[in-house]
């Protein structure tokens, strides 16, 4: 479980394909802190940690995931945003975030606002995941909150912080993000399909 408040922005050292599988080596400064088999998100992803080495550490991410989120777009040098895991004694500062990516978006618009930014997202409506104005929203593992919801597209305010210390500062139009909607409207969803049953 996740809150979507990133502790560090890592960088990607080393990519290595075995099979149909991706290993992907993270130099970030929590990774000493870090022990096999812990969770972190990665980019909103939750994977576990295979191998830790002084400042870098090792996870792999399984053709399953490679094929419903960004990750296989990650290329040596990117910046990935890092979160480990949530404390059950800690504050929930962003929302409950599972990390588990629903689909992809596409970054359609990045506007400089008077002291912000806006970005603004577009996602295949054929999976049936809405976004409701103000609700929540989790993009490349980033807790946000939604403005100018529509069927199939969605904007959020980025604040200087977040832009700063997160991947936000290189997102550009027609970069691809992970999505994770909120769990408490994805249960709202199921039930109603289930009533129409």
């Amino acid at each position: 479980m996740f809150t979507g408040i990133i502790e560090e922005v890592g960088t990607i050292s080393k990519i290595e394909s075995s099979g149909g599988n991706i290993d992907f080596t993270i130099k970030a400064n929590l990774a000493n802190e870090l022990k096999v088999d812990q969770s972190v998100a990665h980019n909103g992803v939750c994977l576990t940690v295979v191998d830790v080495t002084n400042d870098t550490y090792k996870v792999t991410a399984i053709d399953e995931t490679l094929n419903k989120t960004n990750l296989k777009q990650l290329k040596e040098g990117h910046q990935i945003n890092l979160e480990r895991g949530m404390k059950m004694n800690a504050h929930l500062d962003g929302h409950i975030v599972q990390g588990h990516v629903d689909q992809v978006a596409t970054c359609e618009r990045a506007e400089t606002k008077d002291g912000s930014w806006e970005f603004t997202f577009s996602y295949d409506p054929k999976l049936m995941n809405v976004t409701i104005e103000k609700g929540s929203i989790t993009i490349n593992g980033v807790s946000l909150t939604v403005v100018n919801s529509k069927l199939n597209e969605f904007s959020v305010a980025i604040i200087p912080y977040t832009y700063e210390n997160t991947s936000f500062k290189t997102l550009k139009k027609g970069d691809i993000v992970n999505l994770e909607f909120d769990v408490i409207g994805k249960y709202v969803k199921r039930l109603m399909e289930m009533q129409s049953l």
